[in-house]
């Protein structure tokens, strides 16, 4: 079964949805319109039983097959990030300060574009679970989901979910068993010395000296401390301190990232850390505080739901534009914590090029819009078959 013709056939109208929620974004937990839009479109679909307010503005809607069986969830997440458009586009933007350049409004548009087929059709047992979550960047609406109990009220068995790759092929789509994007957390380290004059250093306790060593030293952890097997990433993106060039400061501030797929590699980062940040600074005569922030866990596809998910790309697209065992990427996501609470799968659907993901002249690609939706169509009816 390639693209499903009747969802082809929408390519006009999937467009405008789109275009519609890129010039009116929204951010975090605060998708009331865009919510709002959703569920209209649902309601002109005839599909009746539809859920609001869940993680504040997060929607689920349900479809009923023609038959009994279990629940296959759908999700699709709504919001934009905090940053101007400067895609030059006719339907940038209204907003200032707000822009979809992560693609979310496509998300949404392939979810509705399925939802109308799997409305019309119901060629499936069982139900369908269309989830349309808030908050993705940052916030993690995902999490807030499950733990209002969306699985255990809605009945939900499998979950599902897609992201746009500006990075591969139009219409290519791609999966793994096992991890596919990694866990994020951040660290922020505060160094306390004792400022003086710049010629006269003796007299003080430099953190700029402190804080360079810290640096360093925190790269040991994955040259030297890791499995050069496992996957890890520490990165130090910020450091601040000083204010003129005959100065020494009082203190020293240090930012980053650490990116990672196993808990134990994490636990093990989160205690080398510490340790090296508070033995750097008595080295040289001073303190440090530590301050690390878990975010989102790891995404980590069930093995079956995976292939299940490969083998129907595959039909959708062929088999010479499906790769069923791509290699995980170091980015987050946070329908980590939906695929922790029930087996599921997520993939990402290629765009063909263009500015990546979170840049300020990014769009979503339309022509892959009934590609996404077709997968998910397909996925239900041959998850739940008659």
């Amino acid at each position: 079964m390639p693209i499903v013709n009747s969802i082809a056939a929408m390519q006009e109208d999937l467009t405008a949805w789109r275009r519609h929620l890129h010039q009116n974004p929204e951010l975090g937990l605060d998708c009331f319109k865009t919510a709002a839009f959703v569920v209209d479109k649902l309601k002109e679909f005839g599909i009746t039983e539809i859920h609001e307010g869940i993680a504040r503005s997060g929607v689920v809607a349900i479809i009923e097959g023609r038959n009994p069986g279990k629940t296959i969830g759908l999700r699709a997440d709504m919001d934009a990030l905090p940053m101007d458009d400067m895609s030059g586009t006719d339907h940038a933007s209204k907003i200032a300060g707000r822009a979809h350049t992560c693609g979310h409004d496509g998300h949404t548009t392939m979810l509705l574009g399925a939802a109308k087929y799997l409305a019309d059709t119901r060629n499936f047992s069982g139900r369908v679970a269309l989830i349309f979550q808030p908050d993705e960047e940052g916030g993690g609406g995902g999490r807030i989901m499950v733990e209002e109990g969306m699985m255990e009220r809605f009945e939900i068995e499998e979950i599902y979910g897609i992201h746009n790759s500006p990075e591969d092929p139009e219409g290519h789509l791609l999966t793994a068993p096992g991890p596919l994007m990694a866990a994020v957390d951040s660290f922020q380290i505060n160094i306390k010395g004792k400022g003086g004059h710049g010629a006269m250093p003796y007299s003080t306790r430099d953190p700029i000296m402190a804080a360079v060593a810290t640096v360093q030293s925190l790269q040991s952890i994955v040259s030297r401390n890791i499995d050069a097997l496992d996957r890890l990433v520490v990165s130090v993106t910020q450091i601040h301190s000083g204010t003129s060039h005959n100065i020494i400061p009082d203190t020293a501030f240090i930012e980053g990232t650490v990116r990672s797929f196993d808990k134990g590699v994490q636990a093990l980062v989160m205690e080398r850390m510490a340790e090296i940040v508070d033995h750097q600074a008595k080295v040289f005569g001073m303190t440090a505080d530590l301050t690390y922030e878990q975010g989102y866990p790891a995404t980590i596809n069930h093995d079956a739901q995976a292939a299940f998910a490969a083998d129907v790309a595959r039909e959708v697209v062929g088999t010479d534009k499906v790769d069923g065992n791509v290699k995980p990427i170091m980015a987050a996501e946070d329908f980590s914590y939906m695929l922790e609470a029930r087996p599921g799968a997520y993939l990402f659907l290629g765009q063909g090029g263009g500015p990546v993901c979170h840049h300020p002249e990014f769009d979503f690609n339309d022509n892959i819009a009934p590609v996404g939706a077709s997968f998910f169509a397909r996925l239900v009816e041959k998850a739940l078959p008659l």
